[in-house]
């Protein structure tokens, strides 16, 4: 299968704006928020969405938080934060069907899916004109697979955009890490649900 070019796809859509459009940008972490802000802001009127009920446990979601909120109010102090409620319990009943698959497959993909849903309704009745996700920045998650989902909801929020991304091309990855070190970020080193928590520690 011939894989698209996202990147690619991202600068095109940028060429065609001659304002700023509102874009709901969901964001998992703070370290993950680092480039796709330096690429987005000067383009995009961005908020951003911190909807990640599937973070286990409710601590490492608070710190997540904690660091997002930090680099935000030091870099970008106009930049609002959208905190929906918390609920780990309930987003575990909906991975729970999946908790057999390994990482990086089917399970992630729901989780994706779930959370991106959620952010779109969240863009649809708030009069958004552009959603994305700071997701495709990370070298373990499959933007192909994140880009598929977007076209496929933007079908379904027919009044709000998907921005397609790959935030890790043209060093996305290596800008992002600077950034994060020059903030003295906490960098997690799982990806966020209870499944992966536990193979983290396993593997400890």
């Amino acid at each position: 299968m011939n894989k698209i070019n996202y990147y690619k796809k991202s600068i095109e859509e940028i060429k065609k704006l001659d304002y700023k459009p509102s874009l709901l940008l969901h964001s998992c972490c703070g370290p993950c928020v680092t480039y796709p802000l330096t690429f987005l802001y000067e383009h995009f009127d961005i908020t951003i969405f911190y909807n990640n009920s599937n973070i286990y446990p409710e601590s490492e979601y608070n710190l997540r938080l904690n660091e997002l909120k930090e680099f935000v109010k030091n870099n970008y102090p106009d930049i609002k934060i959208i905190i929906p409620p918390y609920n780990n319990e309930e987003y575990n009943k909906f991975l729970k069907s999946f908790k057999e698959m390994p990482e990086g497959q089917e399970r992630c993909f729901a989780c994706y899916a779930k959370r991106m849903d959620e952010g779109f309704l969240y863009a649809s009745e708030n009069n958004f004109e552009y959603y994305t996700t700071t997701m495709t920045v990370s070298r373990q998650k499959n933007s192909q697979k994140l880009n598929e989902i977007g076209s496929l909801l933007e079908k379904k929020y027919k009044n709000v955009k998907y921005f397609y991304s790959d935030f890790k091309k043209k060093d996305g990855i290596l800008i992002g890490s600077r950034i994060a070190k020059e903030n003295n970020m906490y960098r997690q080193d799982y990806c966020g649900c209870i499944y992966s928590f536990n193979d983290k520690t396993n593997r400890r």
